[in-house]
């Protein structure tokens, strides 16, 4: 049995945060019913076509989901849309735009008043109240309000992070959340309404550098790949092939056998300049001018073979293409086939499930089980034309 097998969740969602959280409440078991706009569904359906006419965030974030269409602003698919969650749902999520769950009657006070089990999670970019609330969210703005872009990139630009960290950071606070809403609803059977904040997630999730930068400390410089605060820990080129290799140390046992058995230079070991971490990120131009040169006559395969000798920690820059074929991820069998509208598409297992514990099932087509919920619900085949000639579906 899957952890959340006979719990069903009813989900207004789009783009990445609240598809991306109900997700993992899918690949644990639960029964995802997700509303869509008819003949338009989920914005992010139309993002792309990278994945044989399919949107890539949409087969990401939508797997194993039942997709109903329902114009939720016409009466009588509000009706609908009220008795799906009364009579199915045991959590609601929502990441429509502020105030907007409220004004359908899908507020957590409304609902509790009728169903004081229900779980509601609301997920915005700021939250549920203060002077930002209504500000529009989308994840590159918010990585800059977090503070995420300041500390990110080169020291002559600031970059974005490449997938969109402030829709996950807010999607697995908001998983997270749910589950420990239904274990505590498992012992009082009283729900909860959960305010989740693309800010507030992203923020904690930068507090490293807002720490480093605490009491007007200046915040971690800019610097790349490289780490801004541990040195030596990023990229390094190769002379020999013009090759790159990703290494990084921790303490000093490890710098000591780096300078030996990598750099061959023992006497770095104990060199004034580079004795201890702080040292040596204030002397990194310095400590990297050294490694280059070290690095001059080696391909990047016979760095790699130092740096394993030594047990340093090392690894390849990979493209997202030698990542498909990881020898890492097939070696341990985590690729999967999921259905689609497009046919059978390759899936990761969801990390820390084994074969068999996560559901795989489809990434849904619009509204491909809007008659058969309807139907669960007691409408019966003329009831359902007539929502659809009313343009309610």
């Amino acid at each position: 049995m899957q952890a959340l097998q006979g719990i069903t969740v009813v989900t207004l969602e789009h783009a990445i945060a609240a598809p991306f959280a109900t997700r993992q409440l899918a690949d644990l078991g639960a029964r995802v019913i997700k509303i869509e706009r008819p003949g338009v569904g989920d914005f992010a359906r139309g993002y792309d076509q990278r994945v044989r006419g399919m949107a890539s965030h949409f087969v990401w974030t939508n797997r194993s989901k039942e997709s109903l269409t329902l114009d939720v602003k016409h009466p009588l698919a509000a009706q609908v849309l009220e008795r799906l969650v009364l009579e199915k749902a045991d959590v609601l999520v929502q990441n429509l735009a502020p105030g907007a769950a409220a004004r359908l009657g899908l507020g957590y006070e409304a609902l509790a008043a009728k169903k004081p089990g229900i779980i509601v999670c609301d997920i915005s970019g700021y939250g549920a109240d203060g002077p930002y609330r209504d500000k529009k969210a989308y994840d590159l703005l918010i990585q800059s309000e977090a503070g995420f872009v300041s500390v990110t990139g080169t020291p002559d630009e600031p970059c974005k992070a490449g997938p969109s960290i402030a829709d996950i950071a807010a999607g697995m606070y908001a998983y997270t959340n749910i589950l420990a809403a239904l274990m505590t609803r498992a012992q009082t059977g009283r729900g909860r309404h959960i305010d989740i904040s693309m800010l507030e997630s992203l923020a904690e999730w930068t507090s490293y550098p807002l720490y480093y930068a605490f009491e007007g400390a200046p915040p971690p410089p800019r610097t790349g790949a490289a780490h801004a605060t541990i040195y030596p820990y990023g990229p390094f080129p190769t002379g020999a092939d013009g090759g790159s290799v990703m290494l990084g140390l921790q303490n000093e046992r490890e710098w000591a056998g780096f300078c030996e058995h990598v750099l061959r230079q023992p006497a770095l070991a104990t060199d004034a300049r580079f004795d201890g971490n702080a040292r040596r990120v204030a002397a990194r131009d310095a400590l990297r001018a050294i490694i280059v040169e070290a690095f001059a006559p080696l391909s990047a395969p016979q760095v790699v073979e130092r740096l394993e000798a030594a047990r340093i920690a090392n690894a390849r820059v990979n493209t997202m293409h030698e990542v498909w074929a990881h020898p890492q991820l097939q070696a341990r069998g985590r690729w999967r086939e999921v259905g689609s509208p497009v046919g059978p598409l390759p899936a990761l297992l969801p990390p820390g499930s084994a074969d068999g514990d996560a559901r795989m099932d489809p990434v849904p087509a619009l509204g491909e089980h809007t008659d058969a919920i309807l139907g669960e619900l007691g409408l019966d085949a003329e009831a359902i034309r007539t929502l659809r000639a009313a343009a309610a579906l």
